[in-house]
């Protein structure tokens, strides 16, 4: 069994018909009235709606395409994955881009940024010219008629600002730079150990991320990486939670090893620095994790104040070293007390 699952009935309907159409009669046997086709070979692929999430459990899938997969309810998603663990089957995930607030959003994500073998691939309108498939005067007309915003997500796969991310995504692009090979002169360090990223990053004089390393470790390992990474250059390290005694640790060999903890008011501050930073232009750093990080990262106002964090299922262990590291250059410069 193998299945085609789109948002609603009548999409699955219209790709139900596209392969029944694209099969020759030899091959298959299509019943219209259940969306199934079953091939020669004893496969049959079924079209089916997300719509409903628990009519998508209970049956042994070796194979799944999702289509218009961010119109597509998460519980479905959460279904399909399920059912999909017994066989271990392959899924593909598709469709147009539309906002960053949705699963497949934070899915594609984690996929560009190469986690585990998932694989991310990004197809444009301009792609589907140069194939020959779609004519350019065509594009160029729909960019005239539709908002910006629309134009980006639905012909150029850029998923459009959701109004909460600090840093502004132009000004994240205009400080993207390759990596310094210049000495650092000081590092910015998020510790996590199995579920998050250790990160370090380490800053030249003019600002360029010159060092960066990301990884998962137990912590004597971890203590290990970084003391020979940092040696006796000024580091500013997560000392929140058990980061703490790791700091610590550092500090007993590394003279210039700095702790900082993270509370609500202290994170504002670090968020502050680094937007400013990133849009005056003082801190350049290479395309990657970190670019991604600082796209997919949010605010939002709480009783409480300002909340900071990546979405939901995705990491902000490079928004936090670089941040940590832009403090410490500041202060550095500044004379300032950490």
């Amino acid at each position: 069994m193998f299945w085609w699952i789109a948002p609603v009935y009548p999409q699955a309907k219209i790709a139900f018909r596209r392969l029944r159409r694209g099969l020759s009669q030899e091959l298959h046997t299509a019943n219209e009235s259940e969306l199934t086709i079953k091939l020669i070979n004893g496969a049959t692929i079924a079209f089916k709606s997300g719509e409903k999430p628990d009519n998508l459990y209970g049956e042994d899938v070796f194979a799944v395409v999702i289509d218009e997969a961010t119109r597509l309810r998460e519980e479905s998603w959460h279904a399909i994955r399920s059912t999909m663990t017994a066989t271990r089957g392959p899924v593909r995930i598709i469709g147009n881009v539309k906002g960053r607030k949705n699963w497949a959003y934070v899915l594609a994500r984690k996929a560009e940024a190469g986690e585990r073998d998932w694989h991310y691939a990004k197809l444009t309108a301009y792609d589907a010219v140069d194939a020959g498939i779609v004519d350019s005067d065509e594009i160029n007309e729909a960019k005239s008629q539709l908002p910006e915003n629309v134009f980006k997500e639905l012909y150029l796969a850029e998923p459009a600002a959701d109004g909460g991310n600090p840093f502004g995504q132009e000004a994240i692009l205009k400080c993207i730079a390759p990596i310094s090979t210049l000495p650092s002169e000081l590092y910015g360090i998020d510790l996590a150990k199995s579920v998050d990223y250790t990160v370090a990053i380490g800053l030249d004089q003019h600002g360029r991320v010159s060092a960066y390393d990301r990884f998962q470790a137990p912590w004597e390992e971890t203590v290990k990486r970084l003391t020979n990474l940092i040696g006796f250059t000024p580091a500013l390290v997560d000392s929140t939670g058990v980061g703490d005694p790791i700091v610590e640790r550092l500090q007993r060999g590394l003279p210039n090893v700095s702790g900082y903890h993270f509370s609500s008011p202290s994170k504002q501050k670090l968020m502050e620095g680094l937007s400013l930073a990133i849009q005056t232009q003082t801190v350049y750093y290479p395309e990657g994790p970190i670019v991604l990080e600082l796209d997919a990262f949010a605010y939002e106002y709480t009783r409480t104040g300002v909340r900071y964090s990546a979405p939901q299922g995705l990491h902000d262990d490079c928004v936090m070293a670089l941040a940590l590291a832009v403090h410490a250059k500041s202060n550095i410069a500044g004379q300032g007390i950490w």
